[in-house]
């Protein structure tokens, strides 16, 4: 039982509002960056839009996007301290945000399409535990990815053949390329993408979510060969002229970030997905004396 269940429940309710109220500010300083550099004017004017949408919410204190995305949520925890009701928090900050009208009622059964109208239901919300030996704190982080972005994603499996990695995994880069060239402005651009490489097709679905939900997107990958692959492939997809909306321009891509997994050796599962630029996310550390810190 973790002594700090109150702070928690609060925190998670607070976070849950926060996110889908703004964007992570990492993103919007990546989206005031491109728009200062943009060319074409189009693209300038969706820019300067979607900052302003960010500056009436804030003010207004309403949701950033109409559509609530879908919630899904990392814990880690170490010794004793694993909050066994996080489950139930999150569900009842979900209801409560959107009865609040801070979340549209979007979450349905697959088949039936049954909306019970407070964005939850079998499976949701989806929480990720991680545990870590020792670890004196709590982390919290929620994310709300837009749908949309969804219908852009891909999955392939590779193998080391069909990866080139003797050409630099050009087939990599080809499969990435062409995923964004497909999307087109479906993903609602500009986005960052998540790739999740190795396990097995499901592990790396998770890995790809994980990296685009988690990571900050202007940070830097603390693997070199990962790091230049991901600069490599954002300005690649960038060079492309999609643009803001997908209506043209300098910036399409705000950031590529990937995660890895070790796989069997006879193949290379990839997952490619799409988060658009409003980056709904919120992360809190609880540290078992009772402190609170702010993640994203």
């Amino acid at each position: 039982m973790n002594p700090n269940e109150e702070l928690i429940r609060t925190s998670v309710h607070d976070a849950v509002i926060r996110a889908v109220t703004e964007i992570s500010a990492d993103v919007k300083g990546l989206l005031e960056d491109a728009l200062a550099r943009e060319t074409n004017e189009t693209a300038k004017s969706m820019l300067s839009s979607m900052l302003e949408n960010l500056t009436i919410a804030k003010q207004d204190d309403k949701a950033v996007c109409q559509s609530p995305g879908y919630p899904t949520t990392w814990l880690s925890y170490g010794d004793g301290n694993f909050p066994a009701y996080v489950s139930e928090v999150v569900m009842e900050a979900l209801a409560e945000a959107t009865k609040k009208g801070y979340l549209r009622p979007s979450i349905v059964d697959p088949l039936t399409r049954h909306n019970p109208g407070n964005n939850t239901g079998k499976g949701v919300p989806n929480i990720e535990y991680q545990y870590h030996p020792g670890q004196k704190y709590v982390d919290f982080i929620i994310s709300f990815k837009g749908c949309g972005a969804e219908l852009g994603n891909a999955m392939k499996i590779f193998t080391t053949a069909t990866l080139k990695l003797d050409k630099d995994f050009e087939g990599l880069k080809r499969f990435v390329l062409e995923t964004a060239v497909n999307a087109g402005g479906k993903p609602c651009p500009p986005f960052g993408i998540g790739i999740g490489i190795g396990g097995q097709m499901d592990i790396a679905g998770k890995l790809s979510r994980e990296a685009i939900s988690t990571r900050k997107w202007n940070d830097t990958n603390p693997d070199p060969m990962l790091a230049r692959l991901e600069d490599e492939l954002r300005d690649n997809i960038n060079s492309l002229g999609l643009g803001a909306a997908g209506t043209g321009g300098d910036t399409v891509c705000l950031a590529v970030k990937i995660n890895t997994a070790a796989t069997h050796t006879a193949i290379a599962p990839v997952c490619i997905n799409f988060h658009c630029w409003v980056a709904r996310r919120a992360g809190i550390r609880i540290y078992d004396d009772g402190r609170v810190e702010k993640l994203l």
